[in-house]
């Protein structure tokens, strides 16, 4: 059976720091869609999500502790944008020239996640705060206005171990299951299946990167349509849930 799986981006005016985000998404997809329907799936990126929350910050408005110059010495940094680092992570794991590799939530992040890009200059734009619960808000908001069911993701792009280039990852889910264990299934030749944990979240945010793009296309929105038979249904709606360190093998491997 052929299944079709539609994507469409959603471009928006600039947004501007601690401005509503909701009103915003709904003006840009009713005046670019015929609204939403049943089984759409919400992709917004985290910077829109993090500049509607405030969380942009002037790097001059930042005093640098003497650990953070140190980091700036070591690896040719802002001693600001290192100070935002330490605040924002729970460890410093190493770094190369212009990054820090810092742990987040346990979670692996360049730079903590401290973006550059889509900001005014000499800003930086933090990772929003509570991205499950952000989505799970936004997820009312647009059901309620729209009369119907939703699933919303909050992508961010993100860097892979020993390969150049960015892909999408899911940092905040509300709606669907942002990863399906599939341990127990067979594969095409009998098998069990151990250790495979299917990331459909991530495997959207992916797809949806390709219209967001990471420049000036101003598409901070894309409406994925066509998941139904796909995506599982809900069994445990859990969020994006965080491995602790000791079960990661590239911190396994650092440590």
């Amino acid at each position: 059976m052929t299944r079709q799986l539609s994507l469409f981006g959603i471009s928006t005016r600039i947004i501007h720091s601690s401005e509503p985000l909701v009103p915003i998404l709904i003006n840009a997809i009713k005046a670019q869609m015929d609204g939403l329907q049943d089984g759409d799936i919400i992709v917004i990126a985290e910077s829109a999500v993090a500049t509607a929350q405030g969380r942009v910050v002037s790097l001059s408005s930042v005093s640098p502790s003497e650990e953070a110059r140190a980091y700036a010495t070591q690896y040719s940094m802002d001693p600001a944008l290192c100070e935002l680092v330490l605040q924002e992570s729970t460890e410093i794991v190493g770094g190369i020239p212009g990054f820090l590799l810092a742990l987040v939530e346990e979670t692996l992040l360049p730079n903590a996640g401290i973006d550059g890009s889509n900001a005014p200059i000499g800003h930086v734009v933090l990772l929003p705060e509570d991205p499950n619960g952000s989505a799970r808000e936004i997820k009312c908001e647009l059901e309620r206005e729209f009369n119907v069911s939703l699933a919303v993701l909050i992508i961010d792009s993100r860097t892979h171990p020993m390969r150049y280039g960015c892909g999408g990852v899911a940092i905040g889910c509300d709606g669907i299951e942002a990863v399906v264990d599939e341990r127990g299934r067979m594969d095409l030749f009998g098998n069990h299946l151990e250790v495979t944990r299917r990331a459909v979240a991530d495997n959207i945010a992916s797809a949806a990167e390709l219209l967001m793009g990471e420049a000036d296309e101003a598409v901070p929105l894309v409406i994925v349509r066509g998941t139904r038979g796909t995506v599982p249904p809900i069994t445990n709606d859990s969020g994006i849930e965080r491995i602790s360190p000791d079960e990661c093998l590239f911190m396994g491997i650092l440590r």
